[in-house]
């Protein structure tokens, strides 16, 4: 937990200089990397809350980052897409990131992080199938 604090706030210092919280960060990234997306599937991407990604996703359409528009198949669901300033506030926000996060992995030789990049996915994986599992059991008794 201690390292995963210590990259979390190295991470968070990465794009703090650009006034982007975590939260707008991720939702941005997802954006650059995942083309427009409804707001609900934002949300439960990132592990927000409804109330929650409307307001992120609310801030962010207020400084011009990104606009919601009606869904051209669900005329009841909205997509999120970046703007142009988006797009650009993204881009450096993550080449700082991924400097950052290089920076941070310097101190590993290739082979460590391949292995550990292993490691962590084969755990993430195992938690992540033990946790649906459970919320499955959980659904069949309630």
């Amino acid at each position: 937990m201690k390292a995963h604090r210590a990259l979390m706030r190295h991470a968070e210092n990465s794009f703090a200089a650009l006034n982007i919280g975590l939260t707008d960060f991720v939702i941005l990234e997802m954006l650059l990397h995942k083309g427009p997306q409804k707001v609900n599937d934002i949300g439960r991407r990132v592990g927000l809350t409804s109330g929650a990604i409307t307001s992120a996703v609310d801030r962010s359409e207020q400084q011009g980052f990104v606009v919601r528009e009606f869904d051209a198949e669900d005329r009841r669901s909205r997509v999120v897409r970046l703007t142009p300033a988006g797009t650009a506030l993204i881009e450096k926000a993550f080449a700082r990131h991924g400097e950052a996060m290089d920076d941070a992995m310097s101190e590993l030789t290739k082979s460590e992080l391949r292995e550990l990049a292993s490691m962590l996915k084969r755990v993430g994986t195992a938690v992540q199938a033990r946790t649906d599992a459970s919320i499955a059991n959980h659904l069949k008794k309630g």
